[in-house]
């Protein structure tokens, strides 16, 4: 006869090990979950690292300044072409056009200008840059030092070059001359373009302004707020 409090121990014992099973599972689940967490948070905070790095050596160019010292820039013929900070150069001789730019780095990164691409209109606020293969490519890499100032030259000399479109009516009536440049690091990266826009003045002066930083690395800030909007 079996008493009537008598302990079924199997059961108990079953009981038990179920229960220590569930509470391992749980603790397993919950070790799991922390871990993919954490996880998550050092990829997040590796990338957010990475990119400020990037950010700190990433190279921006701007039109030099007005007290930054002259320019003397020598093109592929022997022509040369003085240029003042603050104040590009267009000049013409017979049917060829030269171009320069003074530039300086207010980024903190070492700029190395690799291509450029011309148009002699104004651009739209909304005309965006061309793909990097319709660029053209310098003839010699051009260098602009963090900090400090550079320039950008370019020459327009064969009948047939299709920047040349509109440009003589431009050059004559002092119209606007948009200038795209594509540069990076000393490495290749860190690819941006810059839009820059040259206007007469006056009294025969070209001043150039910039309009427009495209990063082709990473995300535009811009278009990461229209995605927010």
């Amino acid at each position: 006869m079996t008493p009537p409090f008598a302990v079924d121990w199997p059961t108990v014992a079953s009981l038990a090990t179920a229960a220590g099973t569930l509470v391992l599972a749980v603790a397993t689940y919950s070790s799991v979950r922390f871990g993919q967490r954490s996880a998550r948070i050092a990829e997040r905070s590796t990338a957010i690292a990475e990119r400020a790095l990037l950010l700190g050596l990433r190279p921006v160019l701007a039109p030099s300044r007005l007290t930054d010292p002259p320019e003397m820039v020598r093109f592929g013929e022997g022509r040369m072409v003085k240029i003042r900070g603050g104040a590009a150069a267009v000049e013409r001789e017979g049917e060829s056009y030269y171009f320069v730019i003074p530039l300086r780095n207010v980024g903190n990164g070492l700029a190395v200008l690799q291509a450029w691409h011309f148009a002699a209109r104004r651009p739209e606020l909304s005309t965006p840059h061309a793909e990097p293969a319709e660029h053209r490519r310098q003839t010699r890499d051009l260098y602009v030092p963090a900090g400090d100032t550079g320039f950008w030259q370019g020459a327009i000399r064969q009948p047939n070059d299709p920047f040349r479109e509109g440009l003589e009516e431009a050059f004559e009536i002092g119209g606007t001359l948009t200038v795209d440049l594509l540069y990076g690091d000393h490495e290749g990266g860190q690819l941006t373009i810059s839009r820059f826009i040259l206007t007469r003045e006056e009294d025969g002066t070209w001043h150039p302004g910039v309009v427009r930083h495209w990063p082709l690395e990473g995300i535009d800030p811009r278009e990461a707020l229209e995605e927010s909007s």
